[in-house]
């Protein structure tokens, strides 16, 4: 699962933007969609990596049979997301480099499972070093 976000945030840094990649899956395993991090490329400050994911995953009844597969702890935004659609777990690659709303969503009953991925940690602390400035706007500083 966790690849899929992956390839994602390789392709997102591939477009010039920030890697930040995700996917949302049944919980059986079966992919429902993917998507990345679209800022930069879109100059829009709303398409994050999960509600990338989340709006091309079209219409559904219900969301807790749900795992939103981020490289990045989601941010208040995206937590925010997760929250309202009641998706039922967030496996995340790594919460090194940013540590979002996650512990939140862990005491709403939101199932949690950090991975701490080498692979996502270097890929995002890369572009941090390189590309401060707008790492600093996408999470608001």
């Amino acid at each position: 699962m966790l690849r899929t976000a992956l390839v994602e945030a390789r392709l997102g840094l591939d477009e010039g933007g920030i890697p930040i990649g995700a996917s949302l899956f049944k919980r059986d395993g079966t992919l429902i969609s993917s998507g990345h991090n679209r800022r930069v490329q879109e100059g829009d400050a709303s398409v994050h990596a999960e509600t990338d994911a989340f709006r091309r995953a079209g219409r559904r009844r219900d969301y807790p049979d749900c795992v939103m597969v981020t490289t990045l702890s989601p941010c208040w935004y995206c937590s925010g997301l997760v929250r309202q659609f009641n998706i039922g777990a967030v496996v995340i690659g790594e919460c090194e480099n940013f540590h979002g709303g996650h512990d939140w969503l862990g005491e709403l009953g939101v199932e949690i499972v950090i991975l701490d991925d080498p692979a996502c940690t270097e890929l995002l602390s890369n572009y941090i070093r390189d590309y401060p400035e707008v790492w600093n706007e996408d999470i608001g500083l």
